[in-house]
């Protein structure tokens, strides 16, 4: 089943499945909140990939996108075995911000929503400045994390 996330306009999200382990738990075997921002850069890394483009290539073009915004509003908490998925959509650029909108779902049941804003960094030297465009090699690819997954119908 495709499910849309709230307030998107996609029906095609980035995905990847994850199974709750014992490092991602408390004593008391429910995931620690910071599990959940590890899977989302691990969600955004990934979908990066899938678009044709790893994060250390990414890093050799002098290019970082560091987080500038986080918000997660938790729905249920999640226990050792779950199995999690977390679907993901990167939005239209806005000003100099990329934002990202997940969903983690455990069968049926929503887990947590999220939201995420990234910025471009170019760096040069031991310089730093924001970009307000990607640079062309990036563009592609860019393009390529909005309009999602490739669907294989």
């Amino acid at each position: 089943m495709t499910r849309k996330l709230r307030n998107s306009v996609t029906t095609n999200p980035w995905r990847i499945r994850k199974r709750v382990l014992p490092q991602h738990t408390d004593l008391a075997g429910v995931v620690w909140h910071g599990t959940h921002i590890a899977w989302l850069e691990e969600a955004r890394v990934e979908a990066l990939v899938a678009a044709g483009l790893s994060y250390s290539a990414m890093t050799e073009l002098g290019i970082e996108m560091p987080v500038v915004s986080l918000r997660i509003d938790y729905r249920r908490s999640l226990r050792h075995g779950d199995l999690v998925d977390l679907e993901s959509i990167c939005g239209d650029q806005r000003g100099v911000r990329w934002p990202w909108c997940s969903r983690l779902l455990c069968g049926d049941d929503l887990i947590a929503e999220a939201q995420v804003e990234l910025v471009m960094i170019g760096m040069d030297g031991n310089e730093r400045r924001v970009l307000r465009r990607p640079p062309s090699p990036l563009h592609e690819v860019m393009n390529r994390l909005i309009a999602g997954p490739p669907s294989h119908d």
